[in-house]
């Protein structure tokens, strides 16, 4: 992962990117979840992470019975594990109420090739199934010399244990312990989420990058020394990204895994995105864009062009059709004017005719009636 003033980062799920900005050539980086392609939180799906390119690496960890902080996203083993078949009164149990030897003993990769979460079981050769189907329980000094030998960084969940665990009040101090004894790993490249004694792990070690999961006031995230910010995609908005970067604040989106959405964080500034596909993002190169800023004008434009055209023919097409309405109502008033004007001669004309008949019939009625 690299970095420059005009370059931000994306991460998936810890995984993270270079990232472009429209103008030029950029690289957005990616932070690895899960990897589609083995059992989740395994040596394997962190191997799988590291061959498809990602910048990071993401995970969860949970600190066993005898102080073993171990990867696990559940609260319990029933997922991932065959616990019901080695511990099946146990299947309820906490993870941290189980022993280091005991987790060892777990099978944490055939219910991966049996349930196929995501349908890419099918695409394993014979040799990956097998060793899928043979993964156990990742501890975490396992993981985190996988990430110092690929120089990758690495960001985590810190589950505090129950009430009652050996280590519920020092399970920070832990997990320090296990990170200082890895001596492939270096501070800087874990970005540290966890936001319990925030202060005295920054006092005890400043090379950490400290890593907020939750959107707090400028004010407070400085006083913190909070240098990234890590939530979800749907929380942020480019101006909040904007605003949190021009503080040195960057920011990482969790979980984005499509081509789209991950086009359209990289395009809102974001520095680096965490993802359960980073076989299918790191293909990319730049935001997939439908179309350039100067064809995204022209489009506007003659939208604009068309639409007023359309009001005015639309307008004028209106006009016309009324001045004919009206032109065909007065044609029709004189045509009726001038029916009834013929009629009523003809009317009278006949009742000319009938009155000149009627009077010389009376003459000749007349004429008669005098004759001797």
């Amino acid at each position: 992962m690299f970095r420059s003033e005009t370059t931000p980062v994306y991460t998936l799920q810890i995984f993270t990117l270079s990232y472009r900005s429209l103008l030029d050539v950029k690289v957005l980086m990616l932070l690895v979840l899960v990897v589609q392609l083995a059992p989740e939180n395994t040596l394997m799906s962190f191997e799988k992470a590291v061959e498809a390119g990602s910048d990071g690496l993401e995970t969860d960890v949970t600190i066993s019975y005898d102080g073993v902080p171990f990867l696990m996203h559940d609260h319990n083993l029933q997922r991932t594990t065959n616990v019901h078949e080695v511990f099946p009164n146990r299947t309820n149990t906490p993870a941290a109420m189980f022993t280091w030897s005991e987790l060892e003993g777990l099978n944490a990769g055939s219910w991966f090739l049996s349930q196929n979460p995501f349908g890419t079981a099918g695409s394993l050769g014979q040799e990956e199934r097998q060793r899928a189907g043979n993964q156990s329980v990742c501890s975490l000094q396992d993981f985190l010399q996988l990430a110092g030998q690929t120089h990758k960084l690495v960001i985590f969940d810190l589950y505090r244990p129950p009430y009652g665990h050996p280590y519920s009040n020092s399970w920070i101090q832990r997990t320090l312990d296990v990170l200082y004894n890895v001596s492939s790993i270096q501070s800087s490249q874990v970005l540290w989420l966890p936001s319990d004694l925030r202060s005295l792990v920054h006092q005890m070690d400043p090379d950490l990058q400290q890593t907020s999961g939750s959107r707090l006031p400028l004010e407070e995230l400085q006083h913190n020394n909070i240098v990234k910010l890590n939530l979800p995609y749907s929380f942020m908005s480019a101006d909040l990204i904007s605003e949190y970067a021009a503080v040195n604040i960057s920011t990482n989106l969790y979980v984005i895994s499509q081509p789209w959405l991950y086009s359209l964080a990289w395009c809102s500034g974001v520095h680096s995105v965490t993802t359960n596909a980073p076989q299918l993002l790191r293909t990319l190169n730049s935001p997939l864009l439908l179309m350039t800023a100067e064809e995204y004008n022209l489009m506007w434009i003659l939208t604009d062009v068309i639409s007023f055209v359309l009001v005015i023919s639309i307008f004028y097409f209106h006009r016309w059709r009324e001045r004919g309405l009206a032109f065909c109502s007065d044609r029709e008033i004189k045509l009726s004017n001038s029916s009834y004007s013929q009629i009523k001669t003809g009317m009278g004309n006949i009742c000319s005719v009938s009155s000149s008949n009627r009077q010389t019939e009376k003459m000749v009625n007349l004429a008669t009636v005098t004759q001797p």
